[in-house]
């Protein structure tokens, strides 16, 4: 007898001739998510690799890069074995230094992404930086997103906001006194994705939001249940209703995987906005369900700062322990396989519905006094390159794209292989737009295709 999921996949295949199909759980698509639509193509304001121009010197001054003149305050370009870069040079930073565009992008209207490479320089101690913006040629600015932390590799951070004119950017570092930090490959694009809609390569390698933005999450307070968080190592929608992510976002490649153990460091998010409730360590305690990483902790093991991200309660989901210590253990495992293999991977996971069944028994529909629901499904997409540059170039209608959906319960077979299913049905239980940065034809071919 065919597992629960494929019985699924046949109902949704038949109920897509006339409407989006619902699954045997009581499916309740993110509100503020919209019917799959094809990809707007972005437009790209702005690349900047800091491979012309040359600033030598700390002092503030202006200097001319290919994407016009930027005011380098406490910063200057490197060149240094110790800088870290994309190229031959790259920005570095001390103290509370910055670089600011000295030039308006205009056409900066609908959705924006700026994607920024970022490290620690050499053997200096992490810093904090973030990235402002005015709308108002430098008279006003405004945070975007949260604040990064950097590491000792680079690492791509990418944020995503509304804009309705033109855009200034500024990269200020926040702390570490006089530790350096090395920024490269700025690039901003503006339009409903987060890259170059037809697969253009306007958005950076390796960037955690290269396939797109599922549900066109905002790092905005009055987006609630649909709050985009970029952070370094992953990045999210979350729901502050449902106590977990709609969907986090990553790239895996070699030199993410290294031989760090589980820093098990288990913690509330302080990153969440003024008055939201944080859900803590001790949440999960007693109720039968694992604290379910969406980002797994094996996939960041090259730095304990990379470990200890993925153990945020913004990264976890309530997880029937066999789903997740067997099955989803399996799959993960599989993945970083493929990586080690040879490939670079884009993931995307998540989870939807409300009432799993853990080690207790009984469907339980949440827990930690009704602040965290617990979800019927959980999802996950992982899109197979060989690794290589320009990847969204190279994603092509024989690329490997392996999508599961699995319910949400401890009796579950511990072969991921039994609960293949499409991304395009994923689409359909959550309204989401995922792999939303190919082109609409690609899009289709690989939506709709099981992985042999």
């Amino acid at each position: 007898m065919k597992r629960f999921i494929r019985h699924s996949i046949a109902i949704c295949l038949v109920g897509l001739l006339f409407s989006a199909c619902k699954k045997e759980a009581d499916i309740q698509p993110l509100e503020t998510s919209k019917p799959r639509t094809a990809a707007t193509e972005s437009v790209v304001l702005l690349n900047e690799n800091f491979e012309s121009g040359s600033k030598t010197a700390y002092a503030t001054a202006s200097v001319s890069l290919s994407s016009g003149s930027w005011t380098f305050d406490d910063a200057l370009t490197g060149n240094l074995a110790a800088d870290l870069k994309n190229g031959s040079k790259s920005v570095r930073i001390r103290n509370t230094g910055s670089i600011t565009t000295d030039f308006s992008m205009t056409n900066a209207t609908g959705t924006v992404t700026v994607s920024v490479k970022h490290g620690t320089y050499g053997s200096d101690a992490n810093s904090n930086w973030q990235l402002w913006t005015s709308a108002d040629n430098g008279q006003t600015w405004t945070q975007q997103g949260n604040t990064i932390t950097t590491s000792g590799s680079l690492q791509t951070a990418t944020f995503s906001f509304p804009a309705t004119s033109s855009l200034r950017i500024s990269i200020r570092k926040t702390s570490g006194g006089s530790s350096r930090i090395n920024i490269d490959d700025v690039s901003v694009a503006a339009g409903s994705g987060t890259g170059g809609g037809d697969g253009g390569g306007s958005a950076s390698d390796d960037s955690n939001l290269l396939l797109g933005n599922p549900s066109n999450a905002l790092a905005d307070i009055s987006s609630e249940n649909n709050y985009l968080m970029a952070r370094t190592y992953y990045a999210l929608s979350y729901s502050r209703n449902r106590g977990t992510p709609n969907w986090v976002s990553w790239h895996i490649q070699s030199s993410d995987l290294g031989t760090l153990s589980r820093s098990n460091d288990f913690r509330a998010d302080s990153d969440l906005p003024a008055g939201w409730y944080q859900v803590q360590n001790s949440s999960y305690s007693g109720s039968g369900f694992d604290r379910g990483h969406n980002c797994p902790s094996g996939d960041r093991t090259a730095s304990a700062t990379a470990n200890s991200a993925t153990f945020l309660m913004t990264n976890m989901m309530p997880q029937a322990p066999n789903n997740n210590q067997k099955t989803w253990a399996n799959l993960e495992n599989y993945t970083r396989d493929l990586v080690k293999a040879g490939n670079e991977v884009y993931v995307i996971c998540g989870s939807y519905g409300q009432g799993g069944t853990g080690s207790l028994g009984g469907v339980t529909n949440t827990i930690d006094n009704g602040h965290v629901t617990v979800p019927s499904n959980i999802w996950k997409v992982v899109v197979v390159i060989p690794s290589g540059n320009g990847d969204l170039n190279r994603i092509n209608g024989s690329t490997r794209v392996i999508a599961i959906n699995t319910p949400n319960r401890n009796d579950i077979d511990i072969d991921w292989t039994e609960y293949k299913t499409t991304v395009r049905d994923i689409e359909s239980a959550t309204g989401y737009n995922l792999l939303s940065t190919l082109r609409p034809s690609l899009q289709d071919s690989l939506e709709t295709r099981l992985d042999p």
